[in-house]
């Protein structure tokens, strides 16, 4: 895949996930020339099957993106690197100068962020053996497959009472453990308790299970709590700072702010996937990718022709 002239591209992609890829697509298919850089590090990289997308649902995460990335190579204008881009400030002349961590310094006529979002994991012993698996963040991603099943919430406050509330569609044998006090008021304890939903405040120890398969939630008092998986909401963050750096606002929820077509304050920034929205969802992040990709074209074939 060859470089545009002087490293100097129509656009820079920064995230190789859904909404990177989507967009390169569609921009690879307008014969515009494309970079994408990425490090490799998905948000579901521990998220056995992904869910929700026509025609790929049940794909392991890790087997999709390998799908993507293989179409793309018939589009010899996009270039792949496995790089992290540190920084990236827009010019005079409204190109964007981006900094790569091997050096290197590239330049796009547009900049599209699809970095995604990390999310806060609980530090609990036996989070991490149990994440992807049997523990998860999205009902609409992985409740199917736990329906009807003995499911615990963890979280506190509005965030905790309102995943506790969304999961009644998937199950009613639901428990919400807040791992200390629940920050939750007497109207959200009494939908709490109208709901059949209960809630534990006792500080959580561990979570154990075997292959994979979460068994109990264990608080301190050595109290043992038998679930079939648990599902949770403690906030997440960018991925990437450029969007700071850039001076995009991020919202109470970690997100981006981004207007028609993901485009933010500044002319030639988009952000496109997680890193953007309130509904994450691959095939959401995909969407958000392409119509990205349809915007930045747009502009550039208005800039060509003017």
């Amino acid at each position: 895949m060859n470089a545009g002239a002087d490293d100097a591209y129509d656009v820079v992609i920064v995230g190789a996930g859904p909404a990177g890829l989507s967009a390169a697509l569609i921009l690879g298919r307008c014969r515009r020339s494309v970079l994408v850089c990425d490090t490799g590090k998905p948000r579901n990289a521990a998220s056995r099957s992904l869910h929700g997308y026509l025609t790929r649902d049940g794909i392991p995460p890790s087997e999709f993106l390998a799908i993507a990335v293989d179409q793309l190579r018939q589009y010899t204008t996009i270039e792949m690197r496995h790089v992290e881009v540190t920084a990236a400030r827009c010019l005079p002349d409204r190109r964007f100068e981006v900094m790569l961590a091997d050096g290197k310094t590239v330049h796009g006529r547009k900049l599209l962020l699809a970095t995604g979002v990390v999310d806060n994991a609980p530090s609990i012993d036996g989070f991490a053996q149990f994440y992807g698996s049997s523990v998860f963040h999205c009902p609409y991603c992985d409740g199917w497959e736990v329906r009807d099943a003995a499911l615990a919430i963890y979280g506190r406050g509005e965030r905790g009472l309102g995943l506790s509330l969304e999961l009644t569609a998937w199950s009613r044998d639901l428990v919400l453990c807040t791992d200390g006090p629940s920050e939750i008021d007497d109207a959200g304890r009494a939908r709490l308790q109208r709901h059949g939903i209960a809630l534990r405040e006792e500080r959580v120890a561990r979570l154990e299970g075997r292959d994979g398969i979460l068994e109990h939630v264990v608080f301190e008092s050595g109290s043992r709590l038998p679930r079939r998986a648990l599902f949770f909401t403690t906030g997440q963050f960018q991925q990437s700072d450029l969007s700071l750096q850039l001076g995009c606002e991020v919202n109470a929820k970690g997100t981006v702010r981004t207007g028609k077509y993901e485009t933010t304050h500044l002319k030639g920034l988009y952000v496109a996937g997680d890193a953007s929205r309130a509904v994450q969802w691959v095939v959401v992040a995909a969407a958000e990718g392409a119509e990205a990709a349809f915007a930045i074209n747009t502009d550039l074939i208005s800039e060509d022709l003017s």
